[in-house]
């Protein structure tokens, strides 16, 4: 079947969900629930059939093609006349990484947008519900398929707007509004970060004269910052760092990771799409789309691992004291973006992706698994007041059970295979990876722990409701459990498409991604290499190291490819071995991302694999062992001994509060962060008022009295001269005026009284002769 019209039609994809939200929106009010529903599903469902055509039709393709540009038009050109010039499109890219994504945000949405027909039944408010949900389909999409890292930002804000909306869509109750409230603020934090490290990198290059936002040009341009410090360190580095606070404020992480335990006061399929499909993946789907700028940033790298391994245990633990079913899976969400965060942080970004997707199966069907329970408990969500429900919800028991042991990490369930890889590439890396990875083994013995004990307090031994809950205990209808009927199945094999090589895979999910993902060597992180990286296969003496950074920087670097997935043998056998591979690598990216392509089409396509580590062997069966132990014991304390959490909790009382209130972390962001803001706030209302407005004011009083002190003087000096004389005049000219009456005897007694004052000065003064 030709698939190649897809090309042209990438736009939709995200384009229908938006045409969904806009008819809800503005006609739902009006339409039966019935249409609201088709609407919204039918809209989405259209975006996942194009999404599984481009899946397809990229793999007719060969792997050094699979890159398609849809150019709808030109969103803004900037600069000219000396300045650095910015040509913006609006355009979508389809290659292996967005498509991997978007089948996870439009399948796993798609199963969201069914189970919320139930979910959401008898509610007035379901016609926005669903245009909302809409709407964050729209964004999530078109910050998968954008083409640059502008468009991206577009769509990265737009799914921060939708979390807000949705977060607080029972808007009457105040507890949720303060929820969306907190996560559009946390998110503006992070999004601070994105945007100054988006402006570092457009800066770099476009003084290293290739002024460019696009992800293409930025992967064929980015090593031209090597070398370049800004404040002491290197400019890839703080790039690397400053995007990253921006994926710790969408992902979750140490320390803007707050917003999302809270985010479970919206309805529960909005959890899930947050937790699984959408929002919450952004960070980690940024980093690894900029992969081949976090290869040569080994500080940002060792930055983004520690956060993350520390994020894993950290929230890990928290899990482990919360008796809100929804909290519970909050902050195993946070732990296990942590893990994604960790896995990109070692530059193993494939395994990152990889646990992305498989944690949207599990995370999903565990989210709707909750929702299906609280629905069946009266939206009750205290876990101690639960209990016997496997009896009376069989489907959802076991979706639910399915899920818990993929998220423990139990073989062959999805999550056993993506997060033992990123755990080896941790321990594989070696130094301070080594600890982050035993960071990363604690957490997922906590995370067996806490999921099960889930369990064993929601399914299992006696139910603790109140008589009128247990009298009306039921499963859900089918449009609540066939979405967690098919997310558990995903849960199941979603795993088998990336078996490594250590379990005699191929690793078909890394062959999938590695002509767009780089990766880095384990020996440039065990050693910390310059940023200016080779392929281990090229082997370097010290004595020509200087002249391969210069070689680097001319701007023909070889791009470093994964650990556990390398070729043995000199620079002469690889290219012999792979001829024709790097050709078409160099056709498509350039020399600076050849070797890559080359490397993964060797790994993947029959050349001689390297020879699996014994160690991974070791380490895979501890971390299997230790996870399936912890699940046991939780199944056996809170079935067999529900006394023994009691007396822990009262013997460790300190630890037990800490763990019970989160650290006390948003109570210390209350006290310093929130309280500081406010106080710094209000001392600048102080200077305002007193300062500002006493100098406005001040001026004003002043101008006020010179105008009236102005208005004194004009009314009576300036007035007062006017209006004087102008009376004298009056006065005068109402005198001489008495003396025309219009009377002869008048006039002539004026001549006599004149003509004798005449003669009476004559005489006086004497008349001249």
């Amino acid at each position: 079947m030709d698939l190649s019209w897809i090309t042209g039609a990438l736009g939709w994809i995200p384009l229908l969900p938006l045409i969904g939200f806009s008819v809800n929106i503005l006609l739902g009010r009006k339409f039966k629930h019935g249409a609201v529903h088709a609407i919204a599903v039918a809209s989405v469902a259209g975006s996942f059939l194009l999404s599984l055509a481009g899946f397809f039709y990229l793999r007719s393709l060969a792997p050094e093609a699979r890159i398609v540009t849809q150019d709808l038009w030109q969103w803004m050109a900037l600069g000219g006349h000396g300045l650095p010039t910015l040509d913006v499109h609006v355009a979508f890219t389809l290659d292996p990484l967005s498509s991997v994504m978007l089948l996870v945000v439009t399948g796993v949405g798609l199963l969201i947008h069914i189970y919320s027909i139930g979910y959401m039944h008898g509610d007035d408010g379901s016609w926005r519900f669903f245009a909302y949900l809409n709407l964050f389909s729209f964004a999530m999409l078109v910050l998968v398929l954008a083409e640059n890292l502008l468009l991206m930002f577009v769509g990265w804000e737009g799914v921060g707007l939708c979390s807000y909306l949705l977060i607080g869509f029972w808007f009457t109750h105040l507890p949720n509004t303060t929820a969306g409230n907190k996560a559009f603020i946390v998110n503006r934090i992070g999004d601070f970060g994105f945007l100054i490290g988006m402006l570092l990198l457009f800066w770099g290059l476009s003084d290293a004269g290739a002024a460019t936002l696009s992800f293409g040009g930025i992967r064929e341009a980015v090593h031209l910052l090597q070398g370049k410090e800004l404040l002491g360190l290197g400019l890839l580095n703080w790039i690397g760092i400053c995007l990253f606070i921006g994926a710790t404020g969408k992902s979750a992480q140490i320390p803007l990771y707050v917003w999302l335990p809270d985010a479970m006061a919206g309805p529960t399929p909005v959890s899930a799409l947050i937790h699984a499909a959408t929002m919450v993946t952004a960070g980690v789907y940024m980093m690894a789309r900029l992969s081949s700028l976090y290869v040569l940033a080994p500080v940002a790298l060792l930055v983004v691992a520690t956060v993350g391994g520390l994020t894993a245990l950290f929230s890990a633990s928290i899990g482990l004291a919360q008796n809100d079913i929804k909290k519970v899976l909050a902050y195993s969400t946070v732990s296990q973006l942590g893990y994604m965060v960790l896995a990109i942080g070692t530059a193993a970004f494939s395994a990152g992706i990889f646990h992305l997707m498989t944690h949207a199966f599990f995370k999903a069907c565990l989210f709707l698994g909750s929702g299906s329970v609280i629905l069946s408990m009266h939206h009750e969500q205290d876990m101690r007041k639960m209990g016997g429900l496997a009896k009376v919800m069989p489907v959802t028991f076991a979706t639910f059970l399915i899920s818990t042991v993929a998220i423990a990490g139990i073989p062959p369930f999805a999550g056993f295979f993506s997060k033992d890889e990123i755990l080896w590439k941790a321990f594989e890396a070696g130094g301070w990876y080594r600890f982050l990875w035993l960071l990363g083994l604690i957490g997922a013995i906590l995370t067996a722990f806490y999921m099960f004990r889930l369990v064993a307090m929601t399914f299992l031994g006696t139910n603790r409701a109140d008589k009128h809950t247990r009298e009306h205990l039921k499963e859900q209808p089918l449009v609540v459990t066939a979405p967690l009927m098919v997310l558990a199945l995903l849960a199941t094999v979603g795993g088998f498409v990336g078996v490594p090589h250590a379990l005699g895979g191929s690793n078909n999910f890394h062959a999938w991604l590695a002509p767009v993902i780089a990766e880095r060597p384990a020996e440039a992180m065990q050693h910390a290499a310059l940023p200016t990286l080779v392929a281990p296969a090229v082997a370097q003496e010290p004595e020509h190291a200087g002249a391969d950074d210069a070689h680097g920087q001319a701007g023909e670097q070889t791009m470093p490819v994964e650990p556990g997935h390398r070729q043995q043998g000199d620079a002469e056998e690889l290219e012999s071995v792979h001829e024709e591979a790097a050709a078409a690598a160099e056709s498509m990216y350039g020399d600076h991302e050849a070797h890559a392509a080359t490397e993964h089409a060797g790994e993947h396509g029959g050349g001689h694999s390297e020879p699996v580590n014994p160690m991974e062997y070791v380490l895979m069966a501890v971390s299997v062992l230790l996870a399936a132990l912890s699940g046991l014991s939780a199944l056996y304390i809170y079935t067999k001994r529900p006394e023994l959490p009691a007396r822990a909790a009262a013997r460790f009382a300190t630890l037990y509060r800490l763990l019970l209130n989160k650290y006390f972390v948003d109570e210390f962001y209350q006290r310093t962060v929130i309280n500081g803001v406010l106080r710094l706030m209000k001392s600048f209302a102080t200077f305002d008022r007193v300062i500002v407005d006493g100098i406005v004011n001040g001026m004003a009083w002043l101008t006020r009295g010179a105008s009236v002190f102005s208005g004194w003087v004009d009314k009576t000096f300036v007035d007062g001269l006017v209006n004087g004389a102008a009376a004298v005049c009056k006065d005068a000219g109402a005198g001489l005026r008495r003396l025309q009456n219009g009377r002869i005897q008048n006039y002539a007694y004026v001549v006599i009284t004149g003509v004798l004052v005449l003669v009476i000065a004559g005489v006086l003064i004497g008349i001249p002769r």
